[in-house]
């Protein structure tokens, strides 16, 4: 994402680095689609044979993911900031003393966006075969649209927050997310396959679009040329373990409280919307600065 952002021209760094995170819900699609086609088969063979399938294949996106990561070059940005030796030794370190505070807002940013993938994308094929009862291929099939329909307009979002800024898009649609999850929790109650698929759409499809869209942009603007890469990757892999591979977990055990009912992951999701508008609206915004620039050069002009 960071190569994306900083190779995009002038005003336009939300439409470009939203290109990188099509891949995301391009994946979520294709392998939901590879289950959605192995679910036919029964237990016996699937066990057997066909989860391998999907490993195999699997090989082949690592193969052109490392093809293209050893061709690309660097960007000009961090190409001047070598010329000009402002490349740290330990960038971990420069991190926290020059940049703690958007560190942590990055951090608080990211929960509802790893919260919302891991509970529309992740925990909602459980929750709806295994609790509602429904056939898996209706809850493969509400995923799949979601990965279709997001694929369409994480570049439309990302465009948009060149226009309207990223922290009140991403802000607004968060908060969005909090409120839509008690409606499309209800509307799925219904075990109607088209409400579901709509119940999973709107919130995932089209609103989480205006969440992981911008994102590269944001997480970016966060931070200064020579520990940009840095600051990305801790914020969006640190939180992964509180923001993406605890939600499953979380989710459950709030469903079994919840005796079943939705209700207190609804609420979770909520309160995780709000911390992560709060977090978004405390950064500054960016998204008209050259990111090539210093902040500390910025505040002085």
């Amino acid at each position: 994402m960071r190569l994306a952002v900083e190779h995009s021209p002038g005003g336009r760094r939300g439409f470009f680095g939203s290109w990188p995170q099509v891949g995301v819900p391009a994946g979520l699609l294709l392998s939901t689609g590879l289950v959605y086609a192995l679910s036919f088969l029964d237990n016996a063979d699937f066990f057997a044979w066909g989860w391998r399938i999907a490993f195999l294949l699997s090989a082949v996106l690592v193969g052109i993911g490392l093809y293209i990561r050893l061709r690309i070059l660097e960007t000009p940005a961090f190409e001047k900031a070598q010329r000009e030796h402002k490349i740290v030794t330990v960038p971990i370190a420069e991190l926290f003393r020059t940049h703690t505070k958007n560190t942590i807002l990055g951090l608080g940013a990211r929960y509802i966006e790893g919260v919302t993938f891991n509970i529309y994308g992740v925990f909602i094929v459980g929750y709806l075969t295994g609790t509602l009862h429904m056939p898996r291929q209706s809850a493969l099939t509400a995923v799949m649209l979601s990965s279709a329909i997001m694929i369409v307009m994480l570049p439309i979002c990302g465009r948009w927050s060149d226009r309207v800024g990223r922290r009140l898009l991403f802000g607004t649609a968060g908060l969005l997310i909090g409120v839509l999850g008690f409606p499309m929790f209800w509307l799925m109650g219904a075990q109607s396959t088209l409400l579901t698929a709509i119940a999973v759409a709107v919130p995932f499809g089209f609103v989480y679009s205006a969440i992981y869209g911008p994102q590269a942009a944001l997480f970016s603007e966060l931070f200064d040329t020579r520990v940009r890469y840095t600051g990305i990757s801790f914020v969006y892999q640190f939180s992964a373990i509180f923001a993406s591979g605890a939600t499953p977990l979380v989710a459950t055990a709030l469903l079994q409280l919840g005796g079943g009912q939705p209700w207190l992951i609804c609420l979770y999701v909520l309160v995780v919307s709000c911390i992560s508008a709060l977090c978004v609206y405390a950064m500054t915004d960016r998204h008209n600065s050259d990111i090539a620039v210093d902040q500390k050069v910025l505040k002085a002009a």
